[in-house]
């Protein structure tokens, strides 16, 4: 798929974090980008400074969703790119101990299920309503090209820690919709792959400690270092100009594996 103002594309998450780092990188090649994200203040502020648009989104909605995609489909036209980054990152052990009382307590399925429902639920959400969209395109090329949908699911879906119960069950489950999904949408020219991030210096990492941080990183084989989000972004792109990646979730990660924890 070539890159250009021909081109739209949807990325949920892109206020902040690996979602911004996409939209601002597609939006450089001319891409029109259409922002899905609940954060309203910044989302508006990454679509003005990058000549795309936003809506206001909320993945576990179904009325939400269809009123996001007909928002910016009315100003950019249908999307031939998703890309899946709204996600939530969630930590609890299956089983607790109480420091004050020593009661055991298990995971409260609120949060797991929130979880889920964000990270895993909300992803196919959005790949559905998108795709059916994406159907009814005329092919790019005489392939029969599209579209292409990109996922974000995370080296914890196969390397869970401790603690990560619901977080690794969310985008494990990514893992395994990957090729199924893949394969369902063959007759239709619409490509499905996903990446597995390995430690990548978000927003949420610029709440921790420095010297956390610089552990973090010191725990990949290398480069030594946190990913950067543009460095996720610049997978993105080769998974969208690369016909031929279909099926495939790749781990970027500097070769990292995680530790129980």
């Amino acid at each position: 798929m070539k890159l250009d103002a021909s081109i739209a594309a949807i990325v949920t998450g892109g206020a902040s974090g690996l979602g911004e780092a996409t939209a601002r990188h597609l939006a450089s090649f001319g891409v029109k980008v259409g922002i899905c994200d609940l954060n309203a203040e910044r989302g508006e502020k990454v679509g003005a400074e990058i000549g795309g648009a936003y809506a206001q989104t909320d993945v576990t909605s179904d009325e939400s969703v269809a009123a996001a995609l007909a928002a910016l489909r009315a100003k950019h036209g249908v999307e031939r790119i998703l890309v899946n980054c709204a996600g939530i990152v969630s930590g609890k052990r299956t089983v607790t101990k109480n420091r004050d009382t020593g009661e055991l307590m298990a995971h409260d399925l609120g949060s797991f299920t929130k979880t889920i429902a964000i990270n895993l639920i909300g992803s196919y959400r959005m790949i559905a309503q998108c795709s059916v969209a994406m159907a009814g395109l005329e092919p790019l090329d005489a392939d029969g090209a599209r579209g292409v949908i990109v996922n974000t699911s995370s080296v914890a879906g196969e390397d869970g820690q401790m603690g990560q119960a619901a977080y690794a069950a969310s985008k494990g489950g990514i893992l395994g919709l990957t090729l199924p999904v893949a394969r369902d949408l063959t007759g239709f020219g619409i490509r499905c792959c996903s990446i597995q991030p390995g430690i990548f210096h978000t927003p949420m990492f610029d709440q921790i400690d420095e010297k956390f941080r610089i552990s973090l990183a010191a725990q990949v084989p290398f480069p030594s270092r946190l990913g950067n989000p543009k460095e996720y972004a610049m997978l993105v792109e080769s998974i969208c100009r690369n016909d031929y990646l279909n099926g495939a979730a790749i781990r970027l990660d500097g070769a990292i594996r995680l530790q129980p924890k």
